[in-house]
C-alpha cells in the first residue's frame, strides 16, 4: 500500500459528503459537483504530495475544487462566446449543456447569482475560514481583489437575501451558516 493511501482513504471515507456539499454550493448540480470532486481528489493523490494529516489534506482538496469550479466556469464562458462568433445560441443542441439553477435555500439561491469568482471568494473565505491572503493564494489572486469579490458579493448577497452582514466584520459566516447576523 502506498503512504499516501490511508489518507486518500480516510478523507474520503470521512469527508467525502461535505467536500460533495462544498462543491455542489459552488456548482448548483449534484452530477457536476460529484465530477468536480472526483477531480480534485485525483489531482490532489495523483502525484505526491505529503500531507501531516487527513485535515490538511481535505483543506487542499477544497482549494482545488474551487480552483477547478473557477477554471470549468471560464472555459464554459469562452466556449458560449466562441459559439456566438459563429452564430450559434444556447438553445442550439450544438451549444452543449444548459447550465440549471435548482436552489434548495435562499442562500443557495443568491450564491448562485454571484460570479464564479465572488462565489469562490465568499465560500473560501466564509465557509472554510481562510484569511483574505489563504484565498488570494489558493485562487492565485491579489489580496486587494479578493477583498474587492468579497465586498462586492457581500453587498450583493444583503441585496437578495435581505441581510446586512458586513464584510469587514465577517458576520456574512452566520448567514451562511444559518446564525443571524
Amino acid at each position: 500500500m502506498a503512504q499516501w493511501e490511508p489518507l486518500l482513504e480516510e478523507v474520503v471515507t470521512a469527508r467525502h459528503h461535505d467536500l460533495l456539499g462544498y462543491a455542489q454550493m459552488l456548482t448548483r448540480d449534484r452530477q457536476e459537483a460529484e465530477d468536480l470532486v472526483q477531480t480534485a481528489l485525483i489531482e490532489t493523490f495523483g502525484k505526491p504530495r505529503s500531507f501531516p494529516n487527513a485535515i490538511v489534506a481535505e483543506t487542499y482538496v477544497r482549494k482545488v475544487i474551487a480552483s477547478r469550479f473557477i477554471d470549468g466556469c471560464r472555459k464554459a464562458s469562452a466556449e458560449r462566446r466562441a459559439l456566438r462568433k459563429v452564430g450559434a445560441t444556447e438553445a442550439d443542441p450544438a451549444a452543449g449543456p444548459h447550465l440549471r439553477a435548482e436552489h434548495s435555500t435562499d442562500v443557495g439561491a443568491a450564491l448562485a447569482q454571484l460570479s464564479p469568482r465572488e462565489r469562490a471568494c465568499i465560500m473560501l473565505r466564509y465557509l472554510d475560514h481562510l484569511s483574505t491572503h489563504e484565498v488570494a493564494q489558493a485562487l492565485g489572486l491579489s489580496d486587494g481583489a479578493v477583498k474587492r469579490y468579497v465586498s462586492d458579493a457581500v453587498a450583493r448577497l444583503n441585496g437578495l437575501l435581505g441581510t446586512d452582514a458586513d464584510a469587514e466584520r465577517d458576520e456574512w459566516s452566520d448567514v451562511t451558516t444559518g446564525g443571524a447576523p
